[in-house]
C-alpha cells in the first residue's frame, strides 16, 4: 500500500483511490500462479486435507513467534494453519502446502523468524511489511540454506526498520514482485544489485537511503520502476528507455539533475511517470506526446522552463507542472481534451488569458502563483463537476463571472490576489456544496451577498482587504459549520449581528480595519475561538463580561475603538490568551491577573486611565513592549518577593512538620479528593524507573493546582516528586471530553504501550500511564526547562544566539523524522513551538504525540481544524480535506523554523508568520527583512546558515501539500545548511 499511495497521491480522484486500493492486489495476482479466489476458499475450509507434518511443524514454530510478540491477531494453534489470518494453502496430492503467508502489522521484530519461514520450500507469496524488523537473519541471506527462495514470486517487506544493504537480497530466482519501500535500505551499486532479480517485474525502495544514478541493469520484463525519496543524483540515463514495457516510473523526491531525455517514443506502455521534487532542466520532453497510455505525469519542484504544448494534455488525466519556472501563455486546447481530470500549474511564470474551453472531466484547477491576466472566462463552469478551482496569485481583472453559480459541486474557490472589481455575485452564495471561500485582497466593493447565509457547509470564509461596504448579514454567523471568517481592511459598517451569539464552530474571527459601530454582542459559549480581532472600528460600551467564554482563545485584540469600563475580571480565566491588544481606548480599571506560567503579551496603551496591575507572571509593563523599569522599583520588588518566599517557606515547613493536608491549603475547592485510580501500568522497562514511579503520589501531585508548570491545547502538565525525591511529569488528558477515544481500556492501553517502546532523545515517550473515572493520565521523565515558545517569546532580555536555535531546528526535525519513520507512522495534531519541551537550551522534545492515536476528530463539536493544531501552525487544506498528514506536519515545522529564525510569533497583529515570511520571499533583497537581525547580523557565516535555513522553512510551508519536501529530505537539507 505505501507504494502505491506514493504513485498517485492525495489529490487522486475517486476512480484512481479505488485503484490505489485494489492494484496491489491486482498486480500480484496477475503474474502469480495463485488458485482462483473460489478455489482458495475451499482449499481453506476444514475440510480440506491437512498440512504434511513437516509444513505443520513449521508453521507451529512461526506460531510461537507471532503468538509471542505483542501482534495485533493471534493465531489457533489447535485449528489446521491454512485456516489461520494471512495464511493460504492449495491442496497437494494427499495434503495441503502453504503457497502465501501475510503478517502485515503484526507488530514482529524478532528476526529469528526469517529461518523458519525459509523451510517453507512452497511457498510463493510473502508480506512482513509494517512490523518492526530491523535486520534480516543470516540464513535468509544464503541461497543453499533457504528453500523458500526458490519458489518465491512476492516479497513485501515495506515500513519495516531494515537497514542492509541492498545487495544482501539475492539469488531469487523467481520473485517478480519486490516492495522494499520506507526502510533503510542502502546500495553501493543499484543497477548491479537489481540485475540480482531475473523475473523482476515491479520494484519499490521508494523512501530508503540508496544514492548513485539510476539503475539500468535491470530485466527486461520489469513493468514498475519506483525509487521515490532517495538519494539518487545524477541525469536520468538514457538505458532506462530500454524497457519497453514500464507501466510506473517514480524518481520523485530525489536530486536529480540536467535535461530529461527525450526519448518516451521507446517507452509506449508508460501510465504514470513521476519526477517531481528533483533539479531538472529544459523543456518538458516533446516525446511524451507519443505516449498514448500515459495517465499521470507529475514533474512538480523542478526547474523546467519554456512554454508547454498542448500535445501534454493530449492523453493525460493528471498533470501537475507546478513549482517550474514555465512561461508563455496557456494554450487554447490545453484544458479542453476529453480525458482531462486535474491540473496544477501552480506558481510558474505564465501569463496571457486562462482558456475557455475545458475539458467536461476536469474538476481540479490550480493555475494560482502566475501572471495570468484579463477576465476569468464565463465558460469556466461549463464543466460540470468543477470541484476545486483555484486562480489566486494572479493579474486577473474585471468582475467574477456570475456564471460561477453554475459550478454546483465546487467545494473550493480561491480568487485572492487579483485585480477583480465589482461587486461579489450572488449566485456564489448557491454554491450549496462550497467549503472554502476565499476572495481577499482585490477591488470589490459593494455589499456582502446575503445569499451567503445559505452556504450551509461553508467552513471558511476570507473576503478581507476589499473595498466591500454596508452591514454583516446576520445569516453568516448562523452558518452550521463557519470556523474562520476574515473580513477586515473593509469599509463594512452597522452592528456586529447579535446572531454571533449563536455560533458553533468559530475558530478565528477577524472584523478589524471597518466601519463597525455599537457594542460587542454577547459572544457564543460553546466555541473554541482562538481568534478574536475587532481591532480598528468605531465600537463603544463595555467588553461582554462573558468573554471568558471564549476558552480556547489565544489572540483578543480590541484595540482602536472607543471601548470604555472596566477591563472584564473574567479575562484572567483564559489560559490559553498569549496576546491582549486592549490600546486607544477608554477603558479603566486595571488588567486582570492571570495564572503562573502564562505568557500573555499585553499593550494598553492610549487608556489613560487603566494600569496593568502586574497581571501576568512575566510582569509585562503596561504597554506589553520590554521596558526598562525604575531601579527602586526593581529592589524594592526583589525584596518583597524574597520576603514572600521566605514566609511561604515557613509555612510550608510548618505545614509538613504537622502533616497537614487540608485540601483547602492545596488550592483546591474543599471536598475534592485524590482521584481514584482505576487502572495504571508501568511501560518502561527501565529499573530506574520502576522503583521510583509511585501512582499514589503522582494523583496526589496532580491533586493539587499549585504543581501546575504548563498546559497546552489537550492537556495539563503536573510536576510530581516521588517518593525517593525523584521529579516526574505528569500530564492530564481531558478524557471527559468525547473528542478522546478513552473509553476502551483495553485500546488506550495497547496504543499508549506502542507508544512507550519508542526511543528518541527528541521525543517525549511515556513511561506509564493512570486511568481514574474521569480522566486519563500520562507520565514521564521531569526535564522541563520551557517550552521552545517560552525560549522565543518569554520576554526574555537576553537573544537566543543562532547556534541554540539552529540545535532547536536539527532536534525537532530528527525526532519528526523518526516519527514519520516509525512502522506505523505517528502524525502530530499540534505540533507548536508550545508543545515542544526543552531539556536545556538547545535539547528539544516533541510532546503530545499520543493525540493521533487517542482523539477522534469526527466527534469533535467542531470543525477537523477545530483540534487539529494551534492558531498559525495548522496547514491551508485542513480547513477542507479535514485530514491529518504528514504534509501537513511538514508545513507545522516551517512555522517553528520560521520563528527561530526571525524571532516573531506564528501570528503577530492578526497576521500569520507564514503568509508574512512568503510575502517577502519572491526578491531576495527582501528575504534579509525576514531575518532576527539581532542573530542574522553577528557574522557573515550566521547569516549564510540562516538564509539556507530560511529557503527550508519556505519549501516547508507552501500552499500545495504535494509541493513540500519530506522530513526525511528536509533533515537532510538541514544538516547540509550547516
Amino acid at each position: 500500500m505505501a507504494m502505491v499511495e506514493r504513485r498517485y497521491g492525495p489529490c487522486a480522484s475517486d476512480g484512481f483511490f479505488l485503484l490505489r486500493l485494489l492494484l496491489p492486489f491486482l498486480f500480484v495476482f496477475s503474474f502469480l500462479d495463485v488458485p482462483s479466489a473460489t478455489a482458495a476458499t475451499t482449499t481453506t475450509t476444514p475440510q480440506s486435507p491437512p498440512l504434511n507434518d513437516t509444513q505443520k511443524s513449521i508453521m507451529n514454530d512461526i506460531a510461537s513467534l507471532v503468538n509471542s510478540e505483542s501482534a495485533n491477531t493471534r493465531w489457533n494453534t489447535a485449528e489446521n494453519p491454512c485456516n489461520w489470518k494471512g495464511t493460504s494453502c492449495i491442496n497437494s496430492s494427499s495434503s495441503s502446502v502453504v503457497t502465501s503467508i501475510a503478517l502485515t502489522n503484526y507488530g514482529l521484530s524478532d528476526s529469528s523468524i526469517f529461518a523458519h519461514l525459509c523451510r517453507l520450500d512452497t511457498l510463493q507469496s510473502l508480506d512482513l511489511s509494517r512490523n518492526s524488523f530491523t535486520n534480516l537473519s543470516a540464513q535468509f541471506f544464503a541461497n543453499s540454506s533457504c528453500s523458500m527462495k526458490e519458489g518465491l514470486q512476492s516479497l513485501n517487506l515495506s515500513t519495516n526498520q531494515l537497514a542492509n544493504s541492498l545487495s544482501d537480497l539475492s539469488h531469487f530466482p523467481q520473485l517478480e514482485v519486490l516492495d522494499l519501500s520506507f526502510n533503510s535500505f542502502a546500495s553501493r551499486n543499484l543497477s548491479a544489485d537489481l540485475g540480482d532479480f531475473p523475473k523482476l517485474r515491479s520494484f519499490n525502495a521508494s523512501t530508503n537511503n540508496l544514492y548513485g544514478e539510476v539503475p539500468t541493469s535491470m530485466v527486461g520484463p520489469l513493468l514498475e520502476l519506483v525509487l521515490s525519496g532517495n538519494q539518487l543524483s545524477g541525469s536520468i540515463p538514457l538505458g532506462l528507455f530500454r524497457y519497453e514495457n514500464l507501466t510506473l516510473l517514480d524518481l520523485s523526491q530525489n536530486a536529480l539533475t540536467g535535461v530529461v531525455p527525450d526519448k518516451f517514443m521507446s517507452l509506449p506502455k508508460l501510465e504514470t511517470l513521476l519526477l517531481s521534487g528533483n533539479k531538472l532542466i529544459g523543456e518538458i520532453p516533446a516525446s511524451l506526446s507519443n505516449v498514448t497510455t500515459l495517465a499521470r505525469f507529475a514533474a512538480n519542484q523542478n526547474n523546467f522552463t519554456g512554454p508547454i504544448a498542448s500535445w501534454i494534455t493530449k492523453h493525460v488525466r493528471m498533470l501537475d507542472l507546478s513549482y517550474n519556472n514555465l512561461n508563455g501563455t496557456i494554450p487554447v486546447d490545453f484544458l479542453s481534451h476529453q480525458w482531462l481530470q486535474t491540473v496544477d500549474l501552480t506558481n510558474n511564470m505564465l501569463n496571457g488569458a486562462i482558456p475557455r474551453n475545458l475539458s467536461q472531466s476536469l474538476y481540479r484547477l490550480r493555475l494560482g502563483g502566475n501572471k495570468l491576466g484579463e477576465n476569468i472566462p464565463e465558460s469556466i463552469c461549463d464543466t460540470m463537476g468543477m470541484t476545486y478551482l483555484e486562480l489566486d496569485g494572479n493579474q486577473l481583472t474585471g468582475n467574477i463571472p456570475s456564471e460561477l453559480g453554475k459550478c454546483k459541486s465546487l467545494s473550493l474557490l480561491n480568487l485572492a490576489s487579483n485585480r477583480l472589481q465589482g461587486s461579489v455575485p450572488s449566485p456564489i452564495g448557491e454554491l450549496d456544496k462550497l467549503v472554502v471561500l476565499k476572495l481577499q485582497n482585490n477591488s470589490l466593493i459593494g455589499p456582502i451577498p446575503s445569499t451567503f447565509s445559505d452556504l450551509k457547509i461553508l467552513s471558511t470564509l476570507n473576503l478581507s482587504q476589499n473595498s466591500l461596504s454596508g452591514g454583516i448579514p446576520s445569516g453568516i454567523f448562523e452558518l452550521p459549520k463557519l470556523s474562520n471568517l476574515y473580513l477586515q481592511g473593509n469599509n463594512i459598517s452597522g452592528h456586529i449581528p447579535i446572531s454571533i451569539s449563536s455560533s458553533k464552530y468559530l475558530i478565528e474571527l477577524n472584523l478589524g480595519d471597518n466601519a463597525l459601530t455599537g457594542t460587542i454582542p454577547t459572544m457564543p459559549t460553546s466555541v473554541t475561538t482562538s481568534l478574536l480581532n475587532l481591532s480598528h472600528n468605531h465600537l463603544n460600551g463595555p467588553i461582554p463580561s462573558n468573554i471568558n467564554s471564549l476558552s480556547e482563545l489565544e489572540i483578543l485584540d480590541l484595540s482602536h475603538n472607543n471601548l470604555s469600563g472596566d477591563v472584564p475580571s473574567s479575562l484572567g480565566t483564559l489560559q490559553s490568551l498569549t496576546l491582549l491588544e486592549l490600546s486607544y481606548n477608554d477603558l479603566s480599571g486595571s488588567v486582570p491577573k492571570f495564572r503562573q506560567n502564562q505568557n500573555v503579551d499585553i499593550d494598553i496603551v492610549g487608556n489613560p486611565d487603566l494600569v496593568n496591575g502586574t497581571g501576568n507572571n512575566n510582569d509585562t509593563p503596561t504597554t506589553g513592549k520590554k521596558k526598562r523599569h525604575n531601579f527602586v522599583i526593581i529592589i524594592f520588588t526583589i525584596a518583597g518577593a524574597l520576603v514572600g518566599l521566605c514566609v511561604l517557606a515557613v509555612i510550608i515547613v510548618m505545614s509538613l512538620s504537622k502533616r497537614i493536608y487540608r485540601v483547602e491549603d492545596e488550592g483546591l475547592p474543599a471536598g475534592e479528593s485524590v482521584p481514584q485510580i482505576i487502572n495504571g501500568r508501568l511501560i518502561t522497562l527501565n529499573s530506574i524507573h520502576t522503583s521510583a514511579v509511585d501512582f499514589m503520589k503522582a494523583m496526589e501531585a496532580v491533586s493539587n493546582h499549585q504543581n501546575i508548570f504548563l498546559k497546552t491545547r489537550f492537556c495539563t502538565y503536573y510536576k510530581a516528586v516521588m517518593p525517593n525525591g525523584s521529579t516526574y511529569s505528569v500530564k492530564k488528558l481531558n478524557s471527559s471530553d468525547k473528542i478522546f477515544q478513552i473509553g476502551s481500556q483495553e485500546k488506550f492501553s495497547r496504543e499508549i504501550e506502542v507508544l512507550g517502546k519508542l526511543t528518541n532523545s527528541n521525543v517525549m515517550v511515556p513511561l506509564a500511564y493512570i486511568l481514574t473515572t474521569d480522566c486519563a493520565y500520562l507520565i514521564y521523565e521531569h526535564a522541563h526547562n520551557g517550552t521552545v515558545s517560552d525560549l522565543l517569546h518569554g520576554g526574555k532580555s537576553e537573544v537566543i544566539d543562532w547556534p541554540s536555535r539552529y540545535s532547536i531546528a536539527l532536534g525537532v526535525a530528527q525526532g519528526l523524522t523518526f516519527l514519520h519513520g516509525c512502522t506505523q507512522p505517528v502524525l502530530l495534531l499540534d505540533l507548536s513551538t508550545r508543545t515542544i519541551h526543552l531539556k536545556s537550551t538547545n535539547e528539544p522534545q516533541i510532546g503530545d504525540i499520543e493525540l493521533y492515536k487517542i482523539i477522534d476528530p469526527s466527534r469533535s463539536t467542531g470543525s477537523f481544524s477545530t483540534i487539529a493544531g494551534t492558531v498559525g501552525y495548522i496547514p491551508p487544506e485542513y480547513a477542507y480535506t479535514m485530514r491529518l498528514t504528514m504534509a501537513g506536519n511538514v508545513y507545522s515545522f516551517g512555522i517553528i523554523l520560521l520563528e527561530l529564525l526571525t524571532g516573531k510569533p506564528s501570528v503577530s497583529d492578526g497576521t500569520e508568520l507564514a503568509k508574512w515570511a512568503l510575502s517577502l520571499s519572491g526578491r531576495p533583497d527582501q528575504r534579509e527583512q525576514i531575518l532576527d537581525t539581532r542573530v542574522s547580523g553577528t557574522s557573515i557565516a550566521v547569516h549564510s546558515q540562516m538564509l539556507s535555513v530560511l529557503n527550508i522553512a519556505l519549501s516547508c510551508v507552501a500552499f500545495s501539500p504535494d509541493a513540500r519536501p519530506k522530513m526525511r529530505n528536509v533533515l537532510r537539507m538541514l544538516f547540509n545548511a550547516k
